[in-house]
């Protein structure tokens, strides 16, 4: 499935980076997944030099996602009956002590769900996600296709969970596709002096998210 020349823009894409930023941000390797919505992957960049290390960090590396976590959030509370258009206050959280802010400390007043994923507002998705539950948070992004151990504590709601690059791009797949569970893939075929010895077959095709809730959840 990979294509040669978004594989290699991919590795243009990961060393100028490092070359522009990894100095500054002490960072040495990075990371790149380019997939088709049916989870083909186009292109794959575990690191940008193998000699260096041949850990591949889009397959093994776990790293928090933080705000791309939010969207699982909206989900459980599309799920629950919410739609886009209904409002919530931005109103200060505490949780047994954890008290998470807005970037740069900004104040949103009262705002739409959509308005509050939009501009990645933390506090009304921590209380969001406190509405919902967090165990519905965590079964909506297990459909969807995040693999990794996820805790039902209140921080989860804004990524502290780890994941990798290739199940959260596989997550983001099943928004892209319609709602239908996805596998990433990389082989299709394989051929031995011409003959085919392996053939993939299309899996049966999995609704995970309900079709209206996919539609808003796209739309936000």
């Amino acid at each position: 499935t990979l294509e040669p020349k978004v594989q290699e823009a991919a590795r243009l894409a990961a060393q100028r980076t490092l070359e522009k930023y990894g100095k500054r941000t002490r960072t040495h390797q990075a990371a790149v997944v380019v997939m088709k919505p049916d989870g083909a992957v186009s292109a794959m960049i575990g690191g940008v030099d193998y000699g260096e290390s041949v850990f591949n960090r889009a397959t093994q590396a776990k790293r928090q996602p933080g705000s791309a976590f939010k969207p699982f959030v909206y989900l459980a509370a599309l799920e629950a009956g919410d739609s886009p258009w209904d409002i919530r206050d931005d109103v200060p959280v505490d949780i047994n002590g954890y008290r998470p802010t807005n970037f740069g400390g900004k104040y949103y007043g009262t705002v739409t769900l959509a308005d509050a994923l939009a501009h990645s507002i933390n506090t009304i998705t921590v209380n969001l996600a406190q509405e919902v539950g967090m165990g519905n948070v965590i079964a909506a992004a297990r459909r969807a296709g995040i693999t990794s151990p996820l805790q039902p504590n209140a921080s989860l709601a804004l990524g502290t969970a780890e994941v990798t690059p290739l199940e959260l791009t596989s997550a983001y797949a099943t928004f892209a596709n319609g709602g239908y569970r996805v596998t990433p893939y990389l082989v299709t075929e394989i051929s031995i002096a011409g003959k085919p010895v392996y053939q993939r077959s299309e899996p049966r095709k999995e609704r995970v998210i309900d079709e209206e809730v996919n539609r808003d959840l796209t739309a936000m």
